[in-house]
Parts: C-alpha cells; sequence; structure tokens
C-alpha cells in the first residue's frame, strides 16, 4: 500500500478549508471514489462477476456486461503514462504553472486517473516513471494527487491499447446495405460570415449573414429550406453558439418538416451528414446546416461583467485538477507521440507553419503575418509540448452548408458537389482520459469506415482538410486516414512540402482553424467545397476533384469523402 499523506486544513466545523479550485460534484454512484483519502486508501468500482475495474464508476461492467457492481481498495501504485506543465489556464486555487498528469493503476492498466503530479521536478519527470497516491483534502472530497516513488527502476512500458491501430480494421462494421445515401445528396451551397476577433455582433445575426449567403449560392430561397440542422443546438453556450434551431426559426420564419441539434453527433460537422441522411430518407429536400461561434466577443463580455460565466461543482473527473481544456488531454496524447515515434516540436511546426503559408493567400483569414520555425519554437508555452501556434484561434464567425437531394442539381444554377463517403463508426473509448495512448481519440474508427464507403483510395485525395483544433489533431488524421502510417508523421511532414499546396497531399488551405479561425469544422466542409468548385483564387489546388474533410477533436468525429460534379 503506497505512503499516503492526508492533507488536511480543518475550519472550525470540521471540515477542511477550500482552496477555491473547482471540486467534483459528488454522486452515490462516485462518493465512495472522492472520499477515500478519509482513511488513506485508494478505492476503485469493481465488477464482482469478472474482477475488472471500471472507471469512470457505472452500473454495469463495459467487459463482461453484468452488474453486479462492488468497490475495491487498490495498491495506491501506478505508472506515469503522460502529464503536461500548463502555463496558460490559471484556476481559483491552483496557479500556474502546474502539472497535469495522467497515472495507470498497477492493478489494471485499463484504469486512468487525471491528477496533478506532485513533490517532483517537472523536468525530471519521465514517462514509465512509478508513483504513488497522496490525497489532499479540498473542503469535503479528498483528491487522489500522485508522487514519484523514492526508489524509481527502469521506466514501465506504456500500456497498450485495448484495440490496437493495426487492429481497427477488424472492429468495422460491414455497409448495412448496397445502397448507399451518398448517392442520393449532393452540398449545393456555402456561406460564410465576416469572421474575426472580437466583432462584438450578435451571434444570430452572424448566423443569419452565413445562412443567406449559402441559400444565395445554392440559387434558392428561404421558401425552399425545409430542413435545419446545426450544432451544438441550444443550451449553455459559452461562446459555443446562436441558440440552436429555435433562435434561426424565430429569425427566418422557416416551417422545417426536419431539424436536428446537438452535441452528440459525429464531430462539429456532424450536423451536415445528419442532414444528408434525412434528405437521403426524403425528410427533407434542402436542409440548412450552420455553425456559429462567438467565443472572442463572449470572453469580452464575461471579462466586463456583463455575463456570468455557469459555476457550481463539477461532473469532470478532469476539471479538480486544472484539466479545463482540450489541449491538457492533447498535449499528453502529443507527448506520448513523441515518446513512441521520435515526433518533435518542429514536427508539430510544419503544420502550423503550413497552414499559416495558407492563411496568407486569404483574405478572410485572422492571421496571416509570415511565420518561421524560430517564431513557433520561440512563442510563449501553453501546456508542454504546445505552445502559442498549436493552439487555434478562437473568433467569431459563422458557417453555413446546403444540403440538398442529388435530383434537385439539375434545376439549380450552383456547381454541386456530390459525397462519396462518410465514416462514423466509434471504436475506442470516447472519455478523454480513458482512451487511446496512441494519437488523438475518435479518429481510427471514422477513418477506417471511410474507405470501407468507397473504392477510391487515399492517393486518390487531392486536397485535404482535416480537424486542427491543434496541430496534433491534423497529425493523427493525417496518420489515420492513411496518407502515412501510424508513427510515421515525422517523416512525411518533415520540411512540410508534402502538405504544401503544391505537395502530395495540400493541406488546410484556408489556412485551418490554426491561422484562419476556430470555426469547428464548419470551415473545413467550406474550404473543401471551394477548392472542388476551383473557387479558392490565389489559393487554389490545380485539378482538385476530391477532397476529404474530417470533423472532431476528441469528440466522437467523423470524416467526408467529397468530389467535384465534373
Amino acid at each position: 500500500m503506497a505512503d499516503t499523506t492526508v492533507v488536511d486544513r480543518a475550519d472550525k466545523d470540521g471540515t477542511a478549508e477550500k482552496s477555491g479550485r473547482p471540486l467534483p460534484q459528488l454522486t452515490l454512484q462516485n462518493r465512495f471514489f472522492w472520499t477515500s483519502g478519509e482513511d488513506g486508501r485508494l478505492r476503485i468500482q469493481e465488477c464482482e462477476s469478472c474482477s475488472s475495474l471500471i472507471h469512470p464508476p457505472q452500473p454495469v461492467c463495459r467487459y463482461c456486461r453484468e452488474k453486479r457492481m462492488g468497490v475495491r481498495v487498490v495498491s495506491g501504485y501506478a505508472t506515469l503514462i503522460g502529464f503536461t506543465v500548463n502555463h496558460r489556464f490559471g484556476l481559483p486555487g491552483l496557479p500556474p504553472p502546474f502539472v497535469i498528469a495522467q497515472v495507470a493503476l498497477e492493478e489494471d492498466s485499463r484504469v486512468r486517473l487525471t491528477t496533478n503530479a506532485i513533490e517532483c521536478d517537472p523536468e525530471q519527470l519521465e514517462l514509465g516513471m512509478r508513483m504513488e497516491v497522496v490525497f489532499h483534502r479540498d473542503g469535503d472530497v479528498w483528491l487522489p494527487l500522485f508522487r514519484p516513488v523514492a526508489e524509481q527502476g527502469p521506466p514501465a512500458p506504456l500500456p497498450v491499447d485495448d484495440i490496437r491501430p493495426e487492429q481497427i480494421r477488424f472492429h468495422i462494421r460491414p455497409p448495412a446495405t448496397p445502397d448507399k445515401f451518398e448517392d442520393k445528396v449532393a452540398i449545393t451551397g456555402i456561406g460564410m460570415s465576416d469572421i474575426g476577433r472580437r466583432l462584438m455582433v450578435d451571434p444570430v445575426a452572424l448566423t443569419v449573414q452565413a445562412c443567406e449567403r449559402a441559400v444565395a449560392d445554392a440559387g434558392l430561397t428561404m421558401d425552399d429550406i425545409d430542413g435545419l440542422s446545426t450544432y451544438p443546438g441550444a443550451g449553455p453556450t459559452v461562446g459555443f453558439g446562436e441558440g440552436g434551431i429555435a433562435a434561426v426559426e424565430s429569425a427566418l420564419g422557416l416551417r422545417p418538416t426536419w431539424f436536428n441539434g446537438g452535441l452528440e453527433t459525429p464531430g462539429p460537422s456532424g450536423s451536415v451528414i445528419a442532414a444528408m441522411l434525412a434528405v437521403a430518407s426524403g425528410l427533407a429536400r434542402h436542409v440548412l446546416c450552420y455553425r456559429t461561434l462567438w467565443e472572442s466577443t463572449y470572453n469580452e463580455l464575461v471579462k466586463a461583467g456583463h455575463i456570468t460565466p455557469p459555476g457550481g461543482r463539477t461532473p469532470s473527473w478532469m476539471v479538480p485538477f486544472g484539466g479545463v481544456s482540450a489541449a491538457h488531454t492533447l498535449a499528453q496524447n502529443a507527448q506520448r507521440h513523441f515518446h513512441r515515434y521520435g515526433t518533435t516540436r518542429e514536427t508539430l511546426g510544419w503544420i502550423a507553419l503550413n497552414q499559416r503559408a495558407n492563411a496568407a493567400l486569404n483574405p478572410g483569414a485572422i492571421y496571416r503575418d509570415p511565420m518561421t520555425m524560430d517564431d513557433y519554437l520561440s512563442a510563449r508555452p501553453v501546456t508542454t509540448p504546445f505552445g502559442l501556434y498549436d493552439c487555434d484561434v478562437p473568433c467569431d464567425g459563422a458557417v453555413a452548408v446546403i444540403v440538398s437531394a442529388a435530383d434537385t442539381v439539375k434545376d439549380l444554377p450552383g456547381k454541386a458537389v456530390r459525397v462519396e463517403a462518410v465514416g462514423t463508426q466509434i471504436v475506442e473509448r470516447i472519455e478523454w482520459d480513458q482512451s487511446t495512448l496512441t494519437h488523438e481519440p475518435q479518429v481510427l474508427g471514422p477513418a477506417a469506415h471511410l474507405w470501407t464507403r468507397t473504392s477510391l483510395r487515399p492517393e486518390n485525395v487531392d486536397v485535404a482538410q482535416l480537424y486542427d483544433g491543434f496541430t496534433f489533431n491534423a497529425l493523427s488524421w493525417i496518420e489515420a486516414l492513411g496518407f502515412c502510417g501510424i508513427g510515421e508523421a515525422k517523416d512525411f511532414l518533415d520540411g512540410g512540402r508534402n502538405i504544401a499546396r503544391d505537395g502530395v497531399l495540400p493541406l488546410n488551405t484556408h489556412g485551418g482553424q490554426l491561422s484562419h479561425g476556430r470555426t469547428h469544422g464548419m470551415g473545413l466542409v467550406h474550404e473543401a467545397v471551394t477548392q472542388l468548385r476551383g473557387e479558392a483564387g490565389d489559393r487554389q489546388v490545380r485539378d482538385a476533384r476530391v477532397a476529404v474533410v474530417s470533423s472532431g477533436g476528441l469528440t466522437p468525429g467523423s470524416a467526408m469523402l467529397l468530389r467535384s460534379d465534373t
């Protein structure tokens, strides 16, 4: 049993003083975990049928699917499988810099805990180190933190994923029918609002602007629109939406026969795939899909005190340890890629430099100034190994796409783009810190699924618009889609030649989210259509006939293969 330390700063009523950091939401299902430190013994849920450890707690075992669940006291020893030194994101009671880490329990390496690495020099941390739990009492919970054990042997190997990359193809379900819904639909219109930083414009106004442009681009009228589809829909927005279906229906006075809005789609542009399914099934003829962000304005209004962000206890297993951003998870995935395959910061830098060079040719891009590798490497750190230019650009803007029935194309004036195939299958675990250790989660399944629905292959792709919320997102999609092997991105990206506009895989030709602006995947769809129509101007890729578009960073993702109509 690990030698645990309980830090207990008792208030007058006997409870511990609160640090101010976000504390976990206690439930009947998880209370045993968050109060384990009361006696200094780490506890994990156990399936009493097959003895597997289950985390986070669930009412059923994911391995044998039995429901006899109990709790096991574990040793408190674990292997360090990831860490990132956070420099950018500060929290009350947890000022930067601090180390966010992932550890795999020695009893079962499939169980990973997000934690803080403490009582150590971050420069001395090494993947594979043996760690031990140290409980820190904060209010009515005991946070399990981890420190390196005093006597370190050789670093342990990192755990192997439940499903290894080379095994993914054996887990992809074959098409349910020989008839492809993709053959029944086309993208007929695209529109983008003004894009910028802190535009201080109502998000619905941005949405309407993009929608009007898309409808006009398709040669339709608003009265032709009989479907609406969006992400993330209504609900708490934190700058990530315009208010959903109701907001746009109310503003434009539409009467859709079908509508769709929500977070749980195959990536942020999954709304487009949902629209394809609706059109192919006959529920609608012309579906207006849209995505709006106004993060820059939202954050400015929060600073000014005009908006109060959501507060209270968190249901997250990561936030209490400062893991508040996708950057923290992906930084650890990137670090493991470095560890396994020899990838370097320069590898990621070639992606950032490529996007900036493309943005220089795009008048609508937010950042267009030239960037060198020295600029990239010397930028302020965000969370290791990510620096400023590894992260996409929060912005205000909206993008809209029209999905139409294929038999309407002949009556429309514009250049339609055909849909060759989509891929959506989930193969890996969805929880951010319980998923793959090899790459960004949720890319291998959709990528493998895509290629089962077409006779085309990676060598047939002329241009790639791949999700790049962070540089490592794009690297993961490049490998997952088969443009190089898993672990081979270092050589493929070296020098940036392969991903340049005249390279073998022109990548994110409008500047991507790293330089054009964070449009959560819909901007990538917009650019793919623009390229396939031959309308990209100075950044046009010669003879672009087939484009691949991916969507999703840590969320259930998707990939689409689009082709020109000529």
